[in-house]
């Protein structure tokens, strides 16, 4: 039988989405942020010269530079003012939640509820600005050492550049997080997805003028066209697939009244480190490839042949990519998913699953559950992110088109979709209520 909130669900009226006015301001606000955003990938640092700069990232659009150029939304190919994007928050993110597991002072912070979590924020954002400073300072370096690329180089160029792109990086923290608060969906992850959607087209353009040039044949296109549909189908299903351990509460009497006794579950995701797994470690691949293209093949002759064998589609390259992405899968997972806590958190309200024994018995079934999902999750993620690499080496597809990018843009679409319809939701409640077949609009 269908529970109450799926047959609210089942209900839903989008006509009566004109008539939901704060929904509307909501979206209309987070269009206006996302807009300066996309304003601010084409300022460019000031005493950079564009045609050089071209130049050089043509010739390493292949490394690092390329995938940072695709969460960036372009702006880094044309080193705008937000070329470090929101990737230092993200780091600086991450780097907190692994400081919490082994920090017994910032682990007692998060359990101190939301002042704890005010308290974290505020060092990610301390470790944002550092984090942003040292990229800065590295770009700056790098672009100097690139040939005419800097008009007039020196410590007021790296000292300029470093505060533009630590101010443009901040800014689009506050931009994440006034979306987050005041508009639709995850701030910071709707930054990323409008990077990678705003170069879309000119990815499905490069893609069908090889097609006209005869670099590329109909029937490969169109079976890329069937791929890229069929990828999208198997990650909407994947993402909503859930592992539901149900728990039992106990009934308990109080005066003359029982109350508990209700069932709920535990929902355990397929694929619970998301999109960090493929980043960590294509991002850890292709540094070899980066450092060799800024050498211009000068160095160490390890390096060339490092490089060579970690090219797209090389056998060396789809092996260790598989096996990173299986480690960061498993890694992340056991950061953000602690069977032990949520053990306690079951004993220390009633709740139990049935068959098996509160406490460390629990612990030890649930992380069993986890680990063989979470070996599910790797292998789906290694599909989805290998099979765009194959076609990424051998016809010259975009990066856009990767596993990656598909991933950030269908994860991201359901999550705010998910967020309308609850936005829509509360407005229609009372006339939801009146159509569901509940006892309540019975009575």
């Amino acid at each position: 039988m269908a529970s109450a909130a799926e047959q609210l669900a089942a209900n839903l009226n989008f006509s009566a989405f004109a008539k939901a006015d704060e929904l509307k301001k909501r979206i209309w606000f987070t269009l206006g942020a996302l807009l300066i955003y996309r304003l601010g990938t084409y300022i460019p640092l000031p005493g950079i010269d564009p045609a050089a700069l071209a130049s050089v990232f043509k010739q390493n659009s292949s490394g690092l530079l390329g995938v940072f150029d695709m969460f960036a939304g372009g702006a880094v190919g044309r080193m705008a003012i937000f070329a470090l994007a929101i990737m230092p928050y993200i780091s600086a993110s991450i780097i907190m939640q692994l400081m919490t597991t082994v920090s017994p002072q910032l682990e007692a912070l998060k359990k101190e509820g939301e002042q704890g979590r005010k308290t974290i924020n505020q060092y990610t954002r301390y470790g944002t600005v550092i984090l942003a400073a040292l990229q800065g300072y590295g770009i700056a370096v790098g672009l100097e050492g690139a040939s005419n690329v800097v008009m007039d180089p020196g410590m007021f160029f790296r000292a300029s550049t470093v505060i533009t792109l630590v101010g443009g990086t901040m800014f689009l923290m506050w931009l994440g997080e006034q979306i987050t608060s005041r508009g639709v969906g995850n701030g910071i992850s709707l930054i990323i997805f409008s990077g990678i959607v705003a170069q879309l087209p000119h990815a499905l353009a490069g893609t069908l003028e090889l097609g006209r040039t005869g670099a590329l044949s109909t029937g490969i296109i169109l079976f890329l066209g069937v791929m890229i549909v069929a990828v999208i189908m198997a990650i909407v299903f994947i993402e909503r697939a859930q592992r539901r351990l149900i728990v039992q509460y106990p009934k308990r009497q109080v005066g003359n009244k029982m109350y508990g006794g209700d069932s709920s579950h535990l929902p355990l995701k397929l694929n619970t480190s998301g999109v960090i797994p493929p980043i960590f470690a294509s991002s850890l691949l292709l540094l070899p490839v980066t450092i060799a293209n800024f050498t211009a093949g000068q160095g160490p002759d390890w390096l060339n042949t490092a490089t060579a064998m970690l090219g797209h589609g090389q056998p060396l390259y789809m092996a260790l990519y598989a096996a990173g992405i299986t480690f960061f899968a498993f890694f992340y997972t056991a950061i953000v998913f602690n069977p032990q806590e949520t053990a306690d958190n079951l004993k220390k309200y009633g709740g139990f699953i049935p068959g098996i024994r509160p406490g460390a018995r629990t612990a030890e079934y649930i992380d069993y559950v986890l680990t063989r999902l979470t070996m599910l999750g790797a292998i789906y993620l290694v599909v989805v992110c290998l099979l765009p690499e194959f076609l990424i080496s051998q016809y010259s597809v975009p990066f856009y088109f990767g596993g990656t990018s598909l991933l950030i843009v269908v994860s991201v679409t359901m999550d705010t979709v998910a967020q309308v319809q609850s936005h829509l939701l509360a407005h229609q409640y009372e006339g939801l209520i009146k159509k569901s077949k509940l006892r309540g609009a019975r009575r």
